[in-house]
């Protein structure tokens, strides 16, 4: 059963993006998942559903007592950290269009920068599949995603004669569109390529504009079905497409052993079915909200999702290709590197405004958004539209 236009998001919600939010990461969820209840013309008695990642902190039952929800018929979680972005959404629309649930709130809240701290290397007790994975690179300092993707992105290099000032493009467009978006952590503070190739280096060939930044907040949206979004008083983005996908050989942040290290083969299936379930082609997407948190990932993402082919991504984003007025405009908010890291849920949330027409970097002629969710993992995707 394809959930292909059944269901659509019909509210956003978001608690400010900082570097210390001085409160706990459940204060977090219950504020953006109000906030996004607000905003959709509900109420929390009208929630019976919550989805989350696996990795968030706060469960459903502790958001359903800080909500004052009477009781959910669904619950549901994704794993594989930003992986499970649009997989979220996902849940929901297929819990909404088989009576599941009516009104589902997906969330995502955490303390990345002032707790944990995703970006830095830590030892590892897990005992389950994941953790013996990580036992085999661990113990040689192969310990944080930025070495991780470091070792992908040089492999990429080699390939297809990438450089460093290519994956900088991605850099300074994003930071370009954050520099007007009055939510975004770097508002009013864009970069040169110059600033990027001046930037210290992380792990060769990362620099540190090549990496998100690390954020505290919150963020929440909120799915029903389209029949009901008609009577809501926000525009409904339709769920044209949602996908899950993993890649051959898959492990957790790893795609060392499928063959191909310049590739992404977890994205090429979420959007070979994006494309599938939508009947819709690259050249009918106006604007892409790209998982960002390393640059050289969206180089590779622009190939997977077929909007350029093998080894012409460093084309596509010359000459702004990839900026608000660009042949793509990708993270018109300014994506994690320049509004902030909330593990994609806020690139969600933009794609909703865009089809709104309310961002305050709004396209024209917005009728459907792809947005993808964490790379390197196993992964997800949606197709956003216009109500028809």
């Amino acid at each position: 059963m394809s959930v292909s236009g059944k269901a659509a998001v019909v509210g956003i919600g978001a608690t400010e993006f900082s570097k210390e939010s001085g409160r706990s990461e459940l204060r977090l969820a219950a504020e953006a998942c109000l906030d996004a209840i607000r905003d959709a013309g509900l109420r929390p008695s009208d929630v019976d559903g919550l989805v989350t990642y696996t990795a968030d902190t706060s469960s459903e039952i502790a958001v359903q007592r800080e909500l004052g929800i009477p009781g959910l018929r669904f619950f549901s979680r994704v794993d594989y950290g930003g992986g499970a972005a649009c997989g979220t959404v996902a849940h929901a629309a297929m819990a909404v269009a088989t009576g599941q649930a009516d009104v589902v709130v997906c969330y995502r809240a955490f303390n990345e920068r002032s707790g944990h701290r995703f970006g830095q290397a830590t030892r590892s007790g897990r005992a389950d599949a994941t953790g013996l994975e990580f036992s085999w690179h661990l113990p040689y300092g192969f310990a944080t995603p930025a070495a991780w993707v470091a070792m992908q992105a040089r492999r990429y290099m080699h390939e297809y004669g990438a450089t460093g000032e290519d994956f900088g493009r991605v850099a300074v467009a994003m930071r370009r569109h954050a520099a007007t978006n009055p939510k975004a952590w770097f508002h009013g503070r864009p970069i040169t390529l110059e600033d990027h190739q001046a930037s210290r280096w992380i792990v060769d060939p990362l620099r540190l504009l090549d990496c998100c930044q690390e954020s505290d907040g919150g963020v929440a949206l909120v799915v029903t079905s389209v029949e009901r979004a008609r009577d809501l008083p926000r525009p409904p983005a339709v769920v044209t497409a949602a996908a899950q996908g993993t890649g051959p050989d898959q492990m957790m942040m790893f795609g060392y052993y499928t063959g191909d290290l310049a590739a992404l083969p977890a994205m090429g299936r979420v959007g070979a079915t994006l494309w599938r379930q939508s009947g819709l082609t690259p050249a009918d997407i106006r604007t892409a909200i790209l998982y960002d948190h390393f640059t050289p990932f969206v180089l590779i993402q622009l190939e997977e999702l077929g909007f350029c082919g093998r080894g012409e991504a460093k084309d596509f984003v010359k000459d702004g290709g990839i900026e608000l007025d660009g042949r793509l405009p990708v993270n018109p908010n300014g994506g994690q590197l320049g509004e902030a890291y909330i593990h994609g849920m806020n690139g969600i949330a933009e794609a909703v405004r865009q089809i709104r027409g309310t961002s305050v970097n709004q396209l024209d002629d917005v009728g459907h958004v792809l947005v993808t969710a964490g790379t390197g993992v196993p992964t997800s995707g949606l197709v956003l539209s216009a109500l028809p």
